[in-house]
C-alpha cells in the first residue's frame, strides 16, 4: 500500500429469522450480492481515509445529507470482535483488516449545510451510524438440485428474508448515471459505449453535463456517434412543449416587471 495504511473492510451483519446467517456458503453468497439487490447496503465496504464515498439514504435532507450526497471518508469507529479474524477474501490484500462491529463512520461532507461543528469534530464532519434494511435472497442456487426441484413442484419458496445492518455508504470512485444526476463534479471520466438495448437520452446527457468546463471531461474510449443523436420520446417532446407554453405565459404575465 503506497499510503502505508492497513486496508479496512467493513462486513455487513446479516440476520435470517432473527439469527445471524452462520452457514458459510449462504453468508458468502449474501455478502457478495450487488448493493442494488440489498437496499444499497453493501456486504463488503472497503475504506481508506481520504477516499470518496456516497451516502445511500436520507440522513438529514434539510442539511443536504441525503441519498447520493458525496463525502470524504475520514475515520471508522468500531469494536474489536473475535469474528473479525474469520474472514479472508482473495479480492482484498492479505493484510486486510476485516471489521464486523463498526459503530459509525466519520465522513466529511463539504457541501452540507451544517454551519456549526459537532462536539469534538472538525467542520463539516458528520458521524454516519449503522443502518438496517430488509431484502429478499433466493437460496435456490445453494440447494441440492433435487431439493430445489422439490421446492418448485410443491410451490415452496426458496427466498429468504434477510435483515442487514451496515453503514449506508458506497465507494464513489465511480458511479452510475443515475447516481450522478443533479451533481456538479470536478474532473470526470465518462464511458459513452452503451449496453445493448434502447438508449435513454439521460444516459448520454447526464454524464456529459456533470462538469462546468469541457477541459474537466475525458471520454475514455471511442463510441458510436449515433449515441449523441438519441431522439427524445413522445412523452419527452410533450413535456418540452408544456414547459415552453408555461415559459411563454410567464413572459406575457410579467413582461413589465423589472
Amino acid at each position: 500500500m503506497e499510503m502505508g495504511l492497513t486496508p479496512i473492510v467493513c462486513i455487513a451483519q446479516d440476520y435470517i429469522q432473527g439469527k445471524p446467517a452462520d452457514d458459510l456458503r449462504l453468508r458468502k453468497a449474501i455478502l457478495e450480492l450487488p448493493d442494488n439487490k440489498t437496499e444499497h447496503l453493501p456486504g463488503y465496504l472497503p475504506l481508506v481515509p481520504g477516499m470518496p464515498v456516497l451516502l445511500t439514504e436520507n440522513i438529514a435532507t434539510e442539511l443536504g445529507l441525503s441519498n447520493g450526497t458525496r463525502g470524504i471518508f475520514r475515520q471508522l469507529v468500531y469494536d474489536e470482535s473475535p469474528e473479525d479474524v474469520r474472514y479472508q477474501d482473495k479480492n482484498f490484500p492479505p493484510n486486510t483488516k476485516f471489521i464486523t462491529q463498526p459503530k459509525y463512520a466519520l465522513v466529511e461532507f463539504p457541501g452540507c449545510k451544517l454551519n456549526n461543528k459537532l462536539a469534538e469534530l472538525q467542520s463539516k464532519i458528520v458521524p454516519i451510524a449503522i443502518s438496517e434494511q430488509t431484502f429478499l435472497f433466493d437460496a435456490k442456487e445453494l440447494l441440492p438440485e433435487n431439493v430445489a426441484k422439490a421446492a418448485k413442484i410443491n410451490n415452496k419458496t426458496t427466498k429468504l428474508t434477510v435483515k442487514r445492518k451496515a453503514l449506508p455508504l458506497i465507494l464513489a470512485y465511480s458511479m452510475t448515471t443515475h447516481k450522478s444526476q443533479g451533481q456538479t463534479l470536478g474532473k470526470i471520466i465518462v464511458d459513452l459505449v452503451m449496453p445493448p438495448g434502447p438508449i435513454e437520452l439521460a444516459s448520454v446527457y447526464v454524464p456529459l453535463s456533470r462538469v462546468k468546463r469541457l477541459d474537466d471531461l475525458l471520454i475514455i474510449r471511442p463510441f458510436e456517434f449515433g449515441t449523441l443523436q438519441v431522439k427524445p420520446s413522445t412523452a419527452q417532446i410533450e413535456e418540452l412543449k408544456r414547459l415552453d407554453r408555461i415559459a411563454q405565459s410567464t413572459r406575457k404575465r410579467f413582461q413589465f416587471i423589472v
